[in-house]
């Protein structure tokens, strides 16, 4: 497969992944998808880590939106946080694929 093609694949199955387990999060939780309580706990520290790695991306998206809405963050922290999430989306789509591949395999 071509590398651009396999890219963004890695990157659509990430923001993919990490779309589905975050609706599912605010779905069970009633609440905006945050850095904070229900999501993030020290006393469930493997849950929180779970959560953060698959819908992080969303958590930080969120988190950005919010605060330059506040007007706490410029513009280029925004688009800052935006470009991190991407490559945090593209990180999650290659783990997930590998993983598929050595299950598969």
């Amino acid at each position: 497969m071509h590398p651009l093609l396999l890219t963004a694949f890695a990157f659509v199955t990430g923001l993919t992944a990490g779309g589905l387990v975050s609706t599912l999060m605010e779905l069970l939780c009633g609440r905006r998808l945050a850095f904070a309580e229900p999501f993030i706990s020290s006393s469930h520290l493997a849950r929180s880590l779970a959560a953060t790695a698959f819908a992080g991306p969303f958590m930080l998206v969120n988190e950005a939106v919010a605060a330059h809405s506040a007007r706490n963050i410029s513009r280029l922290s925004l688009l800052s946080c935006l470009c991190t999430a991407m490559l945090w989306a593209l990180a999650l789509g290659v783990v997930l694929l590998e993983l598929a591949a050595a299950v598969l395999a």
